[in-house]
């Protein structure tokens, strides 16, 4: 028999753990991490050459990075976009002297498993950057470590149900600990790295960089599951002594 207190909690750190793992995962799979707001370009500009090398060239850090400076591009765990003017031809921004606004469209390039694990270079030498290595490294990894405790725990939650045992949540509550901290370490791991990308490539004065919601998503699921795992942790401990009271008052 299961404490109407110790129920609650479970059910609580369960749907903590839900949105927790619904907020993480939108923000792995978009890539408005971070964004950069360039001024507007007062001349025209033909972008066909731009878009070409940004979608079939080859992948280096140092030209798709000049193309977010410039072109208000944003930066995810997967993805790198930026926005060009929907049309290359000069007739398009000029009428007249005047410079017309155009229209933009937004093109994205993933990142594949090989560049998420490629070796960063410092700029000016041919030596390895490993603080810039291993970061990327961490920021890919530590997400895909934390969705995959939560759902680990969930197969355990699953498990002690059908055994009718409440001391898996214990598990439960450890696992989602873990979880939490992988799911910050993301957040910190990108968010150095991305000053470690700025100050390489020394982005330029003019161009502001700021967090996008994406960050803040993976942010915020790092309470909701240390929150999930205080209330399984609590359960746990609380029904453990709860039943090991009643069990020497029997035997009493």
């Amino acid at each position: 028999m299961v404490d109407n207190r110790y129920a609650t909690a479970l059910v609580i750190g369960s749907v903590l753990s839900l949105l927790a793992t619904v907020y993480l995962s939108v923000a792995v799979g978009t890539q408005d991490w971070f964004q950069y707001n360039t001024p507007p370009i007062k001349r025209c500009v033909n972008t066909t050459a731009i878009k070409n090398e940004f979608l079939t060239g080859d992948f280096e850090e140092k030209t798709y990075s000049s193309h977010l400076f410039k072109w208000n591009g944003t930066l995810g765990l997967w993805w790198r976009c930026i926005q060009v003017p929907l049309c290359s031809h000069w007739y398009c921004c000029q009428q007249g002297n005047k410079i017309l606004d155009p229209k933009t469209e937004t093109l994205c390039m993933s990142f594949t498993l090989p560049q998420q694990f490629s070796t960063k270079v410092k700029q000016n030498e041919s030596e390895e950057d490993l603080l810039r290595t291993y970061l990327w490294r961490c920021q890919f990894l530590l997400p895909l470590v934390s969705l995959s405790l939560v759902f680990l725990s969930g197969l355990v939650g699953v498990c002690a149900c059908l055994c009718r045992s409440f001391t898996p949540t214990l598990v439960v509550g450890l696992f989602h600990f873990i979880a939490g901290l992988c799911s910050l370490g993301t957040v910190c791991c990108f968010r150095i790295s991305v000053d470690q990308l700025n100050g390489e490539y020394r982005k330029p004065g003019d161009v502001v960089g700021s967090m996008g919601w994406s960050l803040y998503l993976a942010l915020i699921s790092f309470p909701l599951q240390m929150m999930a795992a205080a209330l399984f942790l609590w359960a746990a401990r609380s029904h453990r002594k709860h039943y090991t009271r009643i069990t020497a008052y029997r035997v009493a």
